[in-house]
């Protein structure tokens, strides 16, 4: 993510939209809202024994030290015809160049644009920016828009998906082979699911205070990373609630799932779902396919992480072997290898560092530790225009914090299973109540454990919101809070019932959705004139930096593959 490296000038985002999607104060109504109560005060001792001592010692130390983390966005969106089909069109020319457009690329497909925010130390000015380069993009599509949901539109047969192209470089062409790969081997359809990334490093002030209270003589930067991984473990063990909260795709076009899913139930002619249903985007179906689900990558140590991702870049696989790596004189993939590189890895979070120009993400982290996390469970808010608002920013913030302040024992063999087995369940019936989480070998309900989650997340939101002297936070902890007993108000359990409402399919009701969102930018105060410049100057340097790359290569392709892995 660039985005720690760089921030838009403060000008972009001090605008106000008459929007209650982005409304500064209170931006959550359309996740359903009450003022319910919280008065859970029952921890889950296997994450919280040291938290509260922790937090009170960091709000006695002063300073605002948890205030002011760097946030950025990663937003996916597939571009539409105007009859809801995806486009087939070439990259829009007015957005530049998807290869070096820092803020306007693409992810595996030519259709699938990828929206990204430089780094913000508030929500406030993070979803602004994400408005303008929405703003901005729909000034370059024509007829064109962006669909709304997670899931894909009606999507055409595997090989009619085209694949993003990025120019007759080496490093161009890389980019290209390597998502030709990911369809040979998962699918093109699948790789056109969409979601929102949230990027997240807590102040670099914090550090130092952290590390001192805790009594650490170790590196900083290894301090640093131990931490991080902490919060990783922590992540991966209640990131099932992320699903529960902000999954947003509980039904699919049955011209996504082809045969596959023929056992989910229809709810209408062309639409597949699952009642209960919260994230199928993160079930089985989607992201947690089986393939993946045999690559296990250690979390316990950063030189354990490198070493597991490094391995599996380094294996091969049979069923890869006989997909073949170049056949008549073209690329189907990278290698035969377990992963081809390293961001083949699928998970809910990975720890992250910014790369220097040709670095590997393993030698990055192995030069400078872990510098920011990157959460990738989180749908597209098919109510936001933005995909994502304040609160979705505020509450993921909060609970992070939390997930960085709590215990975190390694994981064992048994967890990873649980956790796993959480992660499926709650995509798939996490509305149901009857339906169980699996904790310490015990049952435990989604009530119970994410009211004991969301009462740490609410002590951290009490610390952050002292510094603007508001209760932001902690009201966005409280939203999700009543979310847990309001299973019919969460997004997922809302697209199900505005789709029976309406008596149409998933398909209709993400259309009309997008024809809405279209509405909504062109309704609202457009960027102004420097905002808009500084995208539209950064769409030609793109286009530029691309020529110069493409112009620079001295030596071919396969030779720049073999440096490459070497």
């Amino acid at each position: 993510m660039l985005c720690l490296a760089a921030s838009l000038d403060q000008n972009v985002v001090r605008r106000v939209y008459k929007c209650e999607t982005i409304e500064k104060a209170r931006v959550f109504d359309s996740y359903g809202k009450t003022d319910a109560a919280f008065d859970c005060d029952i921890r889950d001792d296997h994450l919280n024994q040291q938290f509260d001592k922790r937090l009170n010692a960091l709000a006695s130390a002063g300073g605002d030290l948890l205030y002011g983390g760097l946030k950025g966005i990663e937003k996916e969106s597939l571009r539409i015809s105007a009859d809801g089909s995806l486009s087939m069109l070439d990259h829009p020319i007015g957005l530049g160049s998807a290869m070096t457009n820092r803020y306007i690329t693409t992810d595996f497909s030519e259709a699938l644009l990828e929206f990204v925010t430089p780094a913000f130390e508030t929500t406030w000015e993070a979803l602004h920016c994400v408005c303008d380069i929405h703003q901005f993009t729909y000034s370059q599509l024509g007829e064109e828009m962006l669909w709304p949901a997670s899931m894909p539109c009606r999507i055409p047969e595997e090989d009619k998906i085209p694949l993003a192209r990025y120019g007759s470089s080496n490093v161009g062409q890389m980019k290209t082979i390597y998502r030709r790969g990911l369809g040979y081997r998962y699918g093109r359809q699948m790789q056109s699911i969409a979601g929102v990334h949230f990027n997240y490093s807590v102040p670099e002030k914090f550090w130092e205070a952290y590390r001192s209270m805790l009594g650490d003589k170790s590196a900083l930067n290894d301090f640093k990373s131990e931490h991080y991984l902490g919060l990783i473990r922590n992540f991966k063990r209640v990131g099932w609630l992320t699903l529960y909260l902000f999954g947003g795709s509980p039904a699919l076009c049955k011209s996504f799932a082809g045969g596959e899913a023929s056992a989910m139930k229809s709810l209408s002619d062309d639409t597949y779902f699952e009642p209960f249903g919260t994230s199928l985007r993160m079930s089985d179906l989607g992201y947690s396919n089986q393939n993946q689900s045999r690559i296990n990558i250690s979390l316990n140590s950063l030189s354990e992480y490198v070493r597991d991702l490094t391995e599996a870049i380094n294996t091969r696989e049979p069923s890869y072997e006989e997909i073949g790596v170049k056949v008549d004189g073209e690329y189907r993939q990278l290698n035969a290898n377990l992963l081809q590189i390293e961001n083949e890895f699928y998970s809910l979070v990975r720890p992250k560092r910014v790369a220097l120009s040709g670095e590997r993400p393993t030698a990055a982290l192995e030069r400078g530790g872990i510098e920011y996390v990157e959460i990738r469970s989180l749908d597209i808010n098919l109510f936001d225009p933005c995909g994502i608002n304040q609160n979705a920013m505020r509450f993921m913030e909060a609970l992070l914090i939390f997930c960085l302040l709590a215990d975190s024992p390694k994981l064992s063999d048994d967890e990873l299973q649980e956790i796993a087995n959480n992660q499926t369940g709650t995509a798939k019936f996490g509305r149901d109540p009857d339906f169980r989480l699996i904790r310490g070998g015990k049952k435990v309900s989604i009530s119970e454990w994410g009211h004991e989650i969301i009462d740490g997340v609410l002590a951290v939101a009490a610390e952050l919101d002292r510094h603007d002297n508001n209760d932001s936070y902690s009201e966005a902890a409280r939203l999700m809070q009543d979310l847990i007993d309001q299973p019919d108000a969460t997004p997922s359990a809302r697209i199900i019932a505005e789709i029976r409402q309406a008596n149409t399919s998933f398909f209709g009701f993400a259309l009309s959705m997008a024809q809405s969102h279209r509405d909504y930018f062109a309704s609202i105060t457009q960027p102004d004139d420097a905002s808009n410049e500084r995208l539209r100057r950064e769409a030609r340097e793109s286009l530029q930096r691309q020529q110069e790359i493409e112009a620079a290569d001295v030596i071919g392709l396969d030779e720049y593959l073999q440096q490459y892995f070497a």
